[in-house]
C-alpha cells in the first residue's frame, strides 16, 4: 500500500524521430515539469536543467546510431526524474575520446554519466535496448 501523503509519481510518453527529436524530448521534459508544479511536486531547476541535458543526448544518439523511431518515457518521483529512451539497436551506448575541435562530439555519454545518479542498458524484447537514467531529486545546479 502506498503512503497516501507521498505524491504520485508524474509520468509522460512520446515517440521520437528524425531531426527533431532531441527537440521533442526537450518539449516532453518540460510538460513533465509543467504536470509536477500541477500535482503540486514541483521539479527543482537543477534536475530539470540535468535532465533536459540527458534526456535530448540519449534521444540525439537513438536517432544517430539506431534506426527508425524512439521512445521516450520519463517520469518525477520522490527517488528522482527517470528516463527512459528505448530504441531498436541492441548495441549499448560507449564512450569515445572528445573531439576538443567540438566536430565529432564525443563527450555526451559521459555528461549522461556525470548527470545521472544511476545509468542502466537493459535488453528490449524486441532485439533493441532501453537506456535508463536517473537524476536524483537533488542535484547541483548545471553551468
Amino acid at each position: 500500500m502506498t503512503d497516501p501523503a507521498e505524491p504520485r509519481p508524474v509520468r509522460r510518453r512520446c515517440e521520437c524521430e528524425g531531426d527533431s527529436a532531441p527537440a521533442r524530448a526537450r518539449r516532453e521534459v518540460r510538460r513533465l515539469v509543467d504536470d509536477a508544479v500541477l500535482s503540486g511536486d514541483p521539479v527543482p531547476a537543477a534536475v530539470e536543467d540535468a535532465a533536459l541535458l540527458v534526456a535530448s543526448e540519449l534521444v540525439t544518439n537513438a536517432v544517430k546510431y539506431a534506426s527508425g523511431r524512439c521512445g521516450l518515457d520519463v517520469g518525477w518521483s520522490p527517488h528522482g526524474l527517470d528516463i527512459d529512451v528505448t530504441d531498436s539497436s541492441p548495441t549499448p551506448p560507449r564512450g569515445r575520446p572528445g573531439d576538443p575541435t567540438g566536430a565529432t562530439g564525443g563527450y555526451g555519454w559521459p555528461l549522461v554519466q556525470c548527470l545521472a545518479s544511476r545509468v542502466d542498458v537493459l535488453p528490449t524484447r524486441e532485439g533493441g535496448k532501453t537506456v535508463h537514467a536517473r537524476i536524483p531529486p537533488s542535484v547541483p545546479p548545471v553551468s
